[in-house]
């Protein structure tokens, strides 16, 4: 993917490595927003890639709305550019929730209202000892980043970070179950790599149907939900995959995956 400028993906082993480079905190503007989409859509697209991790070049995860970019264009914004920026956005949030493949989210550094909502986003999460989640926009006269922070924290938090701007540290990230673990910066990616490889070494067809389904039934009554589960179990044993894997499991051997 050598167009992108501000989004870096090396692939390597099935897994691409996802590296905002917008220095010098990976803040969020058009071409960044862009990028992003682009490059999550075409990751859901290609056969070699069964799972991404998502991290950030140098001490910042992501911190949040480029407000340099946004008065920039202040001068010369037209009819519809306000809604054009949002529109952007949030479909920058949604192409990596929405990836076919799973997302981990190696967060280095802060991760601030827009960087908070990318962090979300993730399917699973682990956190360097430098990192902090927060949403400081009732300091910039901004909203956002609010019903992100809702699929992360509790009811009381959400609105505390709203409130207040207040952001919260790896630790206390870990000891309320929001990330995997708390890691050495130096052993953050490696980390997260190690998991997305694991990931990647399972069926594709069954990780692929396994992210449509955890999408599916977040937001589904117990009922709705399971029974949801149950239809994709069902489609899931129509494919030569799954059959591979009965098989390797009743004959005490690794799997063969052929991807359909």
């Amino acid at each position: 993917m050598d167009d992108l400028q501000l989004i870096k993906v090396t692939v390597a082993d099935h897994v691409a490595l996802v590296t905002m480079d917008a220095p010098p905190v990976n803040a969020q503007g058009r071409r960044f927003n862009e990028e992003m989409s682009l490059a999550f859509d075409r990751i859901a697209e290609r056969d070699d890639i069964r799972c991404a991790v998502l991290t950030g070049a140098g001490k910042v995860f992501s911190a949040g709305a480029d407000l340099k970019d946004r008065a920039a264009g202040a001068a010369t914004r037209q009819p519809g550019d306000g809604l054009q920026h949002l529109r952007r956005a949030r479909e920058c949030y949604n192409a990596v929730y929405e990836c076919r493949k799973p997302v981990i989210g190696a967060v280095n550094g802060a991760a601030l209202g827009a960087g908070l909502a990318l962090v979300a986003s993730c399917d699973i999460l682990f956190a360097s000892e430098t990192a902090v989640l927060g949403l400081p926009e009732i300091d910039v006269g901004l909203m956002g980043g609010g019903r992100h922070a809702m699929r992360l924290f509790s009811h009381s938090t959400v609105r505390r970070m709203m409130f207040t701007g207040y952001r919260m540290p790896a630790s206390e990230l870990l000891r309320l179950g929001v990330v995997e673990a708390v890691l050495p910066p130096d052993q953050l990616v490696p980390t997260a790599m190690a998991m997305a490889r694991d990931i990647a070494s399972k069926s594709p067809v069954a990780t692929k149907m396994a992210k449509h389904t955890a999408n599916a039934i977040e937001w589904s009554s117990l009922r709705d939900g399971y029974r949801f589960e149950q239809e994709m179990t069902a489609e899931l044993g129509r494919y030569e995959d799954s059959k591979e894997a009965m098989r390797a499991f009743l004959e005490k051997r690794k799997p063969v995956f052929q991807g359909r």
